[in-house]
């Protein structure tokens, strides 16, 4: 089981690296830019690059937890409470992730029509949907969960 798990740790990782490096190299650089050039929107991007600040936060408490599940099951309890309140971290993460994309739309649509370039508006809408599969999975999972640690509990008492 640890073979698996350690292959799920690894894909994590390299899921948060490209995302730490947005935050910590791109993003930054392209503000700079944009400021320096004169972009007349250069206001709008603000508000659309705090927005993805926000949501990588979210995204590292997600994958974090997710690590979090991993390692429980790496330690052969993955049926308790603690997997239960894993789950329902990352489900809340990717509601809110898919509510910051949804407020963002607006400063998404001012781009688009500015740049006449329609696909912004189609990235905002696959990572908010994205997001929104991912908390309704989580959801999901959690409530199997929950029902299979009651079982588990109450056949125990059972027997």
């Amino acid at each position: 089981m640890k073979k698996q798990t350690l292959f799920l740790k690894a894909t994590l990782v390299i899921l948060a690296l490209p995302v730490l490096a947005l935050c910590t190299i791109g993003f930054p650089m392209l503000l700079m830019n944009l400021t320096k050039s004169g972009w007349q929107l250069v206001g709008v991007l603000y508000g659309i690059v705090a927005i993805f600040y926000v949501t990588a936060i979210f995204y590292f408490i997600a994958l974090y937890q997710a690590l979090k599940l991993l390692n429980f099951i790496d330690h052969n309890s993955a049926f308790s409470y603690d997997s239960v309140t894993a789950l329902k971290k990352i489900k809340w993460s990717g509601f809110i992730i898919t509510s910051l994309y949804v407020v963002c739309m607006p400063l998404l649509y001012i781009i688009a029509e500015y740049d006449d370039a329609p696909g912004v508006i189609i990235i905002g809408l696959v990572l908010g949907g994205a997001a929104f599969v991912v908390g309704v999975f989580a959801a999901v999972l959690q409530h199997l969960l929950t029902s299979a640690i009651d079982m588990k509990t109450e056949n125990d008492l059972t027997i």
